[in-house]
């Protein structure tokens, strides 16, 4: 009988211990960034920061990891119109709070737009922005100029001005 009471809180402890590990490893920078394979697909940050990175493209604009960020041709009147299966293979920017303009962009151009759950999307000149997640290292361009989901994708100069591969 004592024995099993002693394998018991044995096994309590390190349930405890555990779940209170799991509790506490989403503590840090007050940042997050969802996983490409959430079911929205969507990239949050507090209060994301954009800026430039230069590319066999040129100087594009980049999310804060410096991953480039694309501009969908569907999207009309700031709006986003990539959802769905679209959303999971072009993750929009979102922004719990401000964006940020780093060096290199014009702060005047950047800001959010609401999506339809009522998440706030990073814009820039008016272009909702997205990664792409055939893109995996930093100033990576791989989304440029592919027709996915109904239209084009392009990355966009600091003048917010698409660039596109010819």
């Amino acid at each position: 009988m004592k024995r099993d009471l002693t394998l018991f809180l044995a096994i309590a402890a390190t349930l405890g211990v555990a779940a209170l590990a799991a509790g506490c490893s989403n503590s840090g920078s007050g940042s997050y960034s969802a996983p490409y394979g959430s079911p929205s697909g969507a990239t949050e940050q507090r209060g994301a920061s954009v800026g430039v990175t230069n590319t066999t493209l040129g100087t594009v604009v980049v999310d804060t990891t410096a991953r480039t960020l694309y501009t969908f041709e569907r999207d009309e009147n700031h709006r986003s119109a990539c959802y769905g299966a679209c959303a999971r293979e072009w993750p929009p920017l979102l922004a719990n709070g401000a964006a940020v303009a780093r060096h290199g962009l014009e702060r005047s151009l950047l800001g959010t737009a609401q999506r339809t759950n009522g998440d706030d999307q990073v814009t820039y000149a008016g272009h909702p922005l997205y990664r792409f997640v055939g893109d995996s290292r930093r100033g990576e361009t791989a989304g440029e100029g592919l027709d996915d989901f109904g239209a084009g994708w392009d990355v966009l100069s600091p003048a917010g001005e698409k660039i596109e591969d010819d």
